[in-house]
């Protein structure tokens, strides 16, 4: 299956207006296998710090998702105010660990990240990363086509110009010339566990960028089950930073792993495998 690429350019680019004074960090490091956690705290709300501009554009896009989702299953939560609380600032609370790694472990500006949402589903987090960044290159890589014809709707409705649709399956994209290692960093949320989401998402990260997952409150076991396939694709794992949010627990965790060495071409394995095997 090959990837389709839908490239959109809507509207008018708005002024980006970072969140980060939002969060303070204690940053510590992986030694050997031990797993470390930084501390993040949040004081404010990250939507808040937004431009109005960018918080009228988040608004379209709770309101279509909303309404599309009467039609499709998008979200299982129905309310404006829930979708806000547990998927929008969510979403936002992922930009300060990114900063914070990318601006410690890779090379290029931050400013000028070229990042893909693997399994963008609704366009949870990779819309709103374009919305609040609205300088970054972002790609949406998603494999329903009613999910893609909902997504490009979006696009239109809140006049976003940095935002590029891709049909098609994580394995399949990782092994195209255009997409295999080509990101800065490649994210991905609610999807899969590590193991598998290492395979979808590392072949997609240029050397010395990085691999994101957003995931529950307590992921230790599973990253630590995950480090060797981590390995093998030719990463390592950096940090785990719990967040604050409005997630049934209280808190969500940011995954972040660095792309030390190129991928071996036999990964990722074909559509299908990595869930049923994994690595």
């Amino acid at each position: 299956m090959h990837c389709v690429s839908h490239v959109l350019s809507l509207g008018h680019l708005i002024k980006h207006l970072p969140c980060t004074k939002s969060y303070t960090f204690l940053r510590s490091r992986f030694q050997s296998k031990a797993l470390a956690n930084v501390a993040v705290s949040t004081t404010a709300s990250c939507f808040k710090s937004l431009s109005s501009s960018q918080q009228d554009q988040i608004h379209l896009y709770v309101d279509t998702l909303l309404q599309w989702n009467q039609k499709m299953n998008l979200t299982a939560t129905k309310e404006a105010d829930e979708v806000m609380e547990r998927h929008i600032e969510d979403s936002l609370a992922i930009l300060p660990p990114i900063k914070t790694c990318y601006n410690l472990h890779s090379s290029g500006l931050y400013d000028h990240i070229n990042i893909i949402d693997v399994g963008s589903g609704a366009g949870l987090p990779g819309l709103v990363l374009a919305i609040a960044c609205p300088d970054w290159r972002v790609t949406l890589l998603e494999s329903i086509n009613k999910r893609c014809v909902f997504l490009e709707h979006v696009v239109n409705v809140t006049g976003l110009t940095n935002v590029k649709i891709v049909r098609g399956r994580a394995e399949s994209c990782g092994h195209d010339v255009i997409y295999r290692e080509k990101f800065d960093v490649a994210i991905a949320r609610a999807v899969a566990e590590m193991r598998v989401l290492a395979e979808y998402c590392l072949p997609l990260v240029r050397i010395g960028g990085l691999f994101v997952a957003a995931k529950g409150h307590n992921p230790k076991e599973e990253v630590q089950n995950a480090e060797n396939a981590v390995r093998m694709l030719g990463g390592s794992i950096l940090q785990i930073s719990p967040v604050d949010s409005h997630s049934p627990y209280g808190q969500r965790t940011t995954v972040v792993c660095r792309k030390d060495h190129s991928t071996p071409q036999k990964y990722p394995r074909e559509a299908g495998t990595p869930s049923k095997l994994p690595l």
